[in-house]
């Protein structure tokens, strides 16, 4: 059933002040607070009809309402304003994204650290498994004796920029060389060909160091369900809703579960994830995730997971910021 514009207005009034101050509110403090322009009979009638719908509870027969996941569901949905940030947590994303990252593998744990650190909140952050990128391009360069850098190319413009140790001196004529023999045998190769050892069974003997190392350094890179970066752990134990300590620790094993929690923050190609209480499988929690994306490809999700009463524009406002500041990378990237 369709809510009425005032029944939306007091709504949102109740999970505003939740969010805030995660405590229930009353009739009077909405008037007061909110909605001046009501009395707080019509405010009482409205909240009542309310909780016959199943937005609201009272806690207790003379305390006020806090709202249910269907009412923090319909305000994500239809009623939530949207926030900017303010300077200062721009400042802390220019902060991790404003100099050169030097994979996917950092932009994801930076995103999750940023997140935390802006949000107060837990942060979750995967790469998406990139076995079935396909290989375009590698240069190697030579920067101390014994030591080359390694840039793999893949067709998700993902830069693979690693250093190996070489085990002996080499000019860099050879390592100009063992890029170009290196491109023409990978390039058009899925990463699990190679690493599979399907692509060649025969190697030329003086680049068969290189090979190999080529070869660790993909397998390095591939990614398993459980490979869940999580920033702030125990950020969930600072909110008011998990004072309790059965939810606590049923909380925390979630975190270090991350078997469980991959399929959780899995969102298929959405942009932009939210969701809540029964949806995530634990009914005090949320889980807010945005897809990280370079250039057109996407290559992880990244977000938050806390209590139902997370300030989700916040939330949503971060991600943005972030989704926009990992845009900008690939963009340099390709100057």
């Amino acid at each position: 059933m369709a809510l009425s514009g005032r029944k939306e207005r007091i709504l949102k009034a109740v999970v505003d002040s939740y969010i805030e101050s995660c405590e229930p509110i009353s009739s009077s403090e909405i008037r007061e607070k909110y909605l001046p322009e009501l009395s707080s009979a019509t405010i009482r009638n409205e909240l009542a009809s309310l909780e016959d719908m199943g937005y609201l509870v009272q806690p207790h027969v003379s305390s006020g309402r806090v709202p249910t996941a269907d009412a923090y569901r319909l305000y994500v949905d239809k009623l939530m304003p949207r926030r900017k940030l303010t300077r200062s947590e721009i400042g802390v994303v220019k902060k991790y994204f404003g100099r050169k990252l030097k994979d996917i593998d950092e932009v994801v744990k930076s995103t999750a650290k940023v997140i935390s650190e802006i949000t107060n909140l837990t942060s979750v952050a995967y790469m998406d498994d990139i076995r079935d990128d396909v290989i375009t391009n590698i240069k190697i360069v030579k920067i101390m004796p014994t030591v080359a850098l390694f840039i793999i190319v893949t067709d998700h413009s993902i830069i693979k920029d690693t250093t190996a140790n070489v085990a002996e001196e080499l000019d860099d004529v050879y390592f100009d060389d063992a890029g170009k023999f290196a491109t023409s045998l990978f390039a058009g190769k899925r990463i699990s060909e190679i690493t599979s050892g399907k692509v060649v069974s025969d190697v030329h003997r003086e680049y068969k160091r290189i090979f190999d190392a080529i070869i660790a350094i993909l397998k390095s890179y591939e990614v398993s369900d459980a490979d869940i970066t999580v920033e702030g752990s125990s950020k969930i134990l600072d909110q008011p809703e998990f004072n309790d300590l059965e939810k606590a620790r049923a909380m925390l094993a979630v975190l270090d579960s991350k078997e469980k929690l991959y399929p959780v923050l899995k969102s298929g190609n959405m942009d932009l994830t939210i969701k809540i209480g029964e949806e995530v499988g634990m009914p005090d929690c949320a889980i807010v995730t945005a897809s990280i994306d370079l250039g057109e490809a996407g290559v992880g999700n990244a977000g938050v997971i806390g209590p139902m009463r997370m300030d989700y524009s916040k939330v949503i406002s971060v991600l943005d910021c972030i989704g926009k500041a990992i845009g900008a990378l690939d963009k340099d990237d390709d100057n």
